[in-house]
């Protein structure tokens, strides 16, 4: 029928507010929550909260610009981009697509480590809290538990789950997530009220963060942290990179730019007011020495059941975040093979998306399982999420959003806007290079006194 199909002749997507926010939190409020709190702790009082709020803010306003690039050339009637890298090829084309592709690719699969790390270190600290409670607390070395036995567990639910067959179908997966997100956040919350209110001597909060010669060794040490701070908090509102998938999934009417805006803003609005509690809080009560992931720096402290229930509400939404960054990635690559190999009964075979059945069985089942291993081998939580906000915050979170707008707007070159436009894009270009220095700085460190599966 007619009315089945939107106008590019798709059948017709059913997305609303709700759904696009709800996809949005689940991309949002991730494993980046968990690391707010050492981010506060490296920064202090003063830079922190301005850290946090600065990034808010320059990430709702090129998330605005980039929602304009949907639909080309005109913002409500152009026609459709339905990958971020197709916005980008409409837009801007030559070699900014192509380097489009590889941010946008490899930040997947960087989320996709990332967020088995998180995952599996939650789990861990399940059964670490049962232990103790069990036990006690006076012999922790009886309750060291390895996470990679949990990282196989969390690869086989999303090799289950990567069947799904394409990003339209996440829906009711990304409502729960989202469920998931705010769960683990309030009970983080209610747990570092609950410590601040029981006091104790040994929490040392500052305005300038972790002091020299005391938390941390040298100049050079505190400077890499703050760095690498920058880079988490980067990477704790970042999204981009699948905006126009989700917006994609909306319905036409009211215009797709418009609901985007509009959840957009709630998205963030909500994240931020959630990652300010998480991070003041989670530092008022673990101090200069908070951990990389708050929730799991409870795992001595009763009442054990809340830990578990808040850990495993980070694994069942880190479930379903893994699954929103991936889809993008396994269509692309589904779809590259089809039209590279369409004579390939394996790769091509007429399924709805024109892709056999098995191959995206096995390439999917593949993905999972070389993610997980590298995240056996490579298990630094803290130093993953930091380079992950370096490496893709400036170029797609800030520059392809205002260059795609410089030129679909057709706005004069050193006019105010203009000049306003590059001034922030270079700007954040800079919190890019000094984020990743410091992350790259903490991986090697951790590289150095690491040994795999230990």
């Amino acid at each position: 029928m007619k009315n089945s199909f939107d106008d590019d002749g798709q059948p017709k997507r059913t997305g609303t507010l709700l759904t696009a926010t709800s996809h949005i939190i689940t991309a949002v409020i991730g494993s980046g929550v968990l690391s707010l709190a050492w981010a506060l702790a490296q920064l202090g009082w003063i830079a922190g909260p301005i850290a946090l709020m600065a990034i808010s803010i320059i990430t709702l306003y090129s998330s605005s610009l980039l929602t304009d690039c949907y639909r080309s050339p005109d913002p409500v009637t152009g026609r459709r981009n339905y990958t971020y890298m197709e916005a980008v090829k409409a837009n801007l084309g030559g070699i900014k697509y192509k380097l489009c592709g590889f941010a946008q690719y490899g930040f997947f699969v960087a989320a996709s480590i990332a967020y088995t790390i998180t995952a599996s270190t939650s789990l861990a600290a399940i059964k670490r809290s049962n232990c103790f409670h069990k036990i006690g607390h006076n012999h922790p070395e009886k309750c060291h538990e390895k996470s990679y036995p949990f990282i196989i567990v969390f690869a086989v639910i999303e090799i289950i789950l990567s069947q799904i067959p394409n990003f339209h179908k996440l829906s009711w997966l990304s409502i729960v997530a989202a469920i998931m997100s705010f769960a683990y956040s309030l009970i983080g919350l209610g747990l570092a009220a609950g410590k601040i209110a029981g006091g104790g001597n040994d929490v040392i909060t500052t305005l300038t963060g972790v002091r020299v010669g005391v938390e941390v060794a040298t100049n050079a040490q505190k400077i890499f942290r703050v760095f690498q701070a920058i880079g988490n908090i980067a990477s704790a509102y970042f999204y981009s990179t699948v905006l126009i998938e989700i917006q994609d999934t909306l319905k036409s009417s009211p215009p797709e730019n418009r609901v985007m805006k509009k959840a957009s803003t709630i998205g963030v609005l909500i994240t931020t007011v959630f990652y300010m509690l998480c991070g003041t809080i989670g530092y008022a009560a673990f101090g200069n020495n908070a951990p990389g992931n708050f929730l799991t720096g409870f795992g001595v402290y009763e009442p054990f059941w809340l830990i578990d229930i808040g850990n495993a509400c980070i694994v069942l939404h880190l479930v379903g975040a893994y699954q929103v960054f991936c889809q993008p990635l396994f269509a692309y690559v589904e779809q590259w093979c089809s039209n590279s190999w369409p004579q390939n009964k394996l790769i091509s075979k007429a399924d709805a998306d024109g892709v056999s059945t098995m191959f995206k069985l096995v390439w999917r089942t593949l993905f999972v399982i070389i993610t997980s291993l590298v995240s056996m081998i490579f298990p630094f939580f803290n130093d993953m999420m930091g380079l992950i906000g370096a490496a893709t915050f400036w170029p797609m979170g800030v520059y392809f959003p205002v260059e795609m707008y410089l030129v679909q707007s057709k706005t004069q070159r050193f006019s105010t806007k203009w000049i306003w436009l590059k001034l922030l894009s270079w700007a954040c270009c800079l919190v890019s290079i000094v984020a990743g220095i410091g992350s790259i700085q903490g991986l090697i460190s951790s590289l150095t006194k690491y040994e795999p599966f230990s």
